[in-house]
């Protein structure tokens, strides 16, 4: 059963009550009234989205705009009637707020709860509630955690991506919650980086691609489909290309650069309805992504036509004067750069009367304030809020459920990147006797990393799963030809291989930032060592969420494995080891040779240990996943931007009209007896009378739909050719 026709009928006539001003005692209890005769033309569903939202509009008091304005953390809200008194539009959990029990009852009982209280106001408009469910539902114990962004770049798989997006929307759904803090297109630059694991890679157009995660959530269109939950595109704009790699730092690029590198994810999510964007604390040649209005409304909401809402990130409206707390002129700067609706998250009465005395005194206009809240209520139509506020419980029970784990599972393999192989050690036979060592092998909250039943994780067992020792121990003939030892201690030389599963312990932003180098840690570096000098072969597992400075072990290793951090479902590493999936995953990133190396990207000219795309598989080792082919097909549409005597200036848009991922294309047009002096996004090539362009590293990966443009300028009268376009 779909949501959307599970979702219990709670409306204003059901529930109307007085409403509490904004300056009534918090205690007041809300008044009974009588219920309208008739339907308002807001609560009638089969009008239009926008005819709805302009008579709830004209309904709307001050106090109700500013409150559809404002989202406060779950646990801040004391008491909970102050969710109706104070028209509060939004709630969130932030990475540490939790339920008890933590399971997916209790999170729809916790949703449920706050939504009746909601609607409990004359206009009965329901809150929407946004998590962060950044790698599957990971605040839930028992929810599928798939791997995160970096492994899932690693794929190349955006219809794997959809489907694990559509996973993530049912669990999300089954606890209530419809609005996802996902997925994060940041483009890392910087492996130093804490939240770099949170990127799908290095180059524009692979995180472009993986686009699919906010059809996965959304639906093809957003409300049309079962169990919809509103996506959101961050962090915008620039925040994996901070100098030196640091969280909430500033991107110091061209504006040129900006666009080519770090706009395009953005742009596409746009084109597939995203409906929600958070902003980034970073900042761009030092204005605040909060306060940049060219950015946001000029750029985001003019250039690219996003028409749905813009979110502040945690807080980050009071980062603005580098001072603690809100003042009413931090509120004044964002909501005029264009940010819709603020996560406070906290001080909300604060907040609500320092709006409030922005907008009477004038700094902040009434279309501004209508503005928000029409983009707010538009996506709360879509969703179809209004009809089906309450949990739909035929989805509860999706949350770790046997097929999503499957489907993790699956995740898991693809996502797996061989970097060395000598002698073919790999795959391991599943009659061997091994030696399994390393603080990650039987460690869930390890494997998984930050943003798991907490913000920034933690190791031990955090929530249910499957680890990679136990992955392993399912996958061999014989178990008791498994020895563990976490130190690696008691290892002898009658072993086949030992398997090292080592790397980084969980974290999340600011505390994950490396600026002091990427190597292994102690205990790593001397369980390696006592592997080492058994002579046994040594097949290392790389749990971490980058790359990291292994160039001086790597020759005391025979195999190399980048597991990333691979979520709730270790048996698809075991997969990979034993040769039941041959590894597929192909780096996201540049590997560098020494930390002093980064940042080291596609194109930079630099020369590093595994280059972007490197990956290595093995044959005749069970089945490896064939792709049905599929015929790559683009146009290509050209047109003159500007022309003077003896030259002209054009633009060539080209498209993805197959039905998969283009990795690479091609335009060619006759010349015309006109000459190319300058060409910018792309390789060009001439002959015979002939212009080729090709993509470059940045732009040749474009998923189904997908467009990118280049332009150039030329000596001669301007034309209109047909250019023909081949993919690949």
């Amino acid at each position: 059963m779909s949501r959307l026709l599970a979702r219990r009928p709670v409306t204003a006539l059901a529930v109307c009550a007085a409403a509490l001003a904004l300056t009534a005692p918090a205690a007041a209890a809300p008044e009974p009234v009588t219920a309208p005769a008739a339907v308002l033309p807001y609560q009638d569903a089969s009008l239009p989205v926008p005819d709805r939202v302009t008579d709830l509009l004209s309904r709307m008091t001050l106090d109700d705009k500013l409150g559809q304005m404002t989202q406060i953390e779950k646990d801040a809200l004391v008491p909970q009637s102050d969710l109706a008194a104070y028209r509060i539009g939004s709630v969130l959990s932030g990475g540490d707020s939790t339920v008890s029990p933590n399971n997916a009852q209790t999170w729809a009982d916790t949703y449920d709860s706050l939504q009746r209280t909601a609607l409990a106001t004359p206009l009965g408009i329901p809150v929407i509630y946004g998590i962060d469910a950044v790698h599957g539902h990971n605040a839930v114990r028992g929810a599928t955690l798939f791997p995160h962004n970096i492994g899932l770049g690693a794929t190349r798989d955006p219809a794997l991506v959809q489907r694990i997006g559509r996973a993530v929307a049912e669990e999300v759904s089954g606890t209530g919650i419809d609005w996802d803090f996902a997925p994060c297109l940041c483009v890392a630059r910087d492996d130093r980086w804490g939240r770099t694991y949170e990127s799908y890679g290095e180059t524009p157009e692979l995180p472009s691609a993986l686009t699919t995660f906010v059809t996965g959530l959304q639906g093809d269109t957003l409300g049309a489909g079962p169990a919809p939950v509103l996506a959101t595109a961050k962090h915008y704009l620039g925040d994996g290309g901070t100098a030196g790699g640091v969280d909430q730092g500033d991107t110091r690029l061209s504006e040129a650069d900006l666009r080519a590198v770090h706009l395009p994810p953005f742009k596409e999510a746009v084109r597939r309805g995203v409906g929600s964007v958070m902003l980034s604390y970073s900042s761009w040649n030092g204005v605040r992504s909060h306060a940049n209005t060219y950015l946001v409304t000029d750029v985001l909401k003019g250039e690219l036509g996003f028409t749905g809402f813009v979110v502040s990130d945690w807080a980050a409206v009071d980062q603005l004067d580098g001072q603690s707390g809100f003042t009413g002129a931090e509120i004044a700067t964002a909501v005029n750069a264009g940010v819709d609706m603020v996560m406070v998250p906290h001080d909300y009465k604060k907040f609500l009367t320092l709006l409030r005395g922005e907008v009477t005194a004038g700094r902040i206009a009434p279309s501004r304030i209508d503005d928000a809240n029409r983009r707010i209520l538009t996506q709360k139509f879509r969703l179809g809020l209004f009809e089906r506020p309450l949990t739909d419980r035929s989805y509860t029970a999706t949350v770790g459920s046997a097929a999503h784990r499957e489907l993790a599972r699956q995740a898991v393999r693809a996502s797996q990147v061989l970097l060395k192989n000598d002698g073919g050690v790999l795959p391991l036979p599943k009659s061997a006797r091994l030696f399994v060592a390393g603080k990650s092998a039987d460690d869930i909250g390890n494997q998984s990393g930050g943003w798991t039943v907490g913000w920034q994780g933690r190791s031990g067992p955090v929530t249910d799963g499957t680890t990679i020792l136990q992955g392993i121990r399912a996958a061999v003939t014989d178990p008791s030809r498994v020895t563990y030892d976490r130190y690696g201690n008691g290892i002898g030389s009658g072993y086949h291989a030992a398997v090292a599963v080592v790397g980084e312990t969980p974290y999340a932003e600011g505390r994950g930032d490396r600026p002091g180098g990427l190597g292994l840690d102690q205990e790593d570096l001397q369980t390696l060592a006592r592997l080492k000098a058994s002579g046994v072969p040594v097949v290392v597992v790389l749990v971490s969420g980058r790359p990291l400075d292994v160039s001086a072990q790597l020759p005391d290793w025979k195999a190399l494995l980048a597991a990333w951090l691979p979520g709730t479902e270790g048996a698809g590493v075991a997969d990979v080891l034993f040769g039941d999936h041959a590894p597929t995953g192909k780096l996201p990133v540049s590997w560098p040779r020494t930390s002093a190396q980064e940042p080291v990207n596609d194109g930079d000219g630099k020369d590093p240990l595994f280059r972007y795309g490197y990956g290595l598989t093995y044959s005749g080792a069970g089945p490896t996943p064939t792709p049905t082919p599929t015929p790559a097909a683009c146009t290509a549409r050209l047109r003159t931007v500007a022309s003077w005597p003896g030259g002209h200036q054009a633009e060539v848009t080209v498209e993805n009209t197959g039905s998969a991922a283009l990795t690479g294309w091609s335009v060619t047009w006759d010349l015309g007896g006109t000459r190319v002096t300058n060409l910018w996004n792309g390789s060009l090539t001439t002959a015979g009378g002939r212009a080729t362009v090709r993509n470059t590293a940045a732009n040749g990966l474009l998923p189904p739909g997908g467009t990118t443009s280049f332009g150039f300028t030329a000596e001669g009268s301007a034309a209109t050719p047909a250019p023909d376009c081949a993919g690949s």
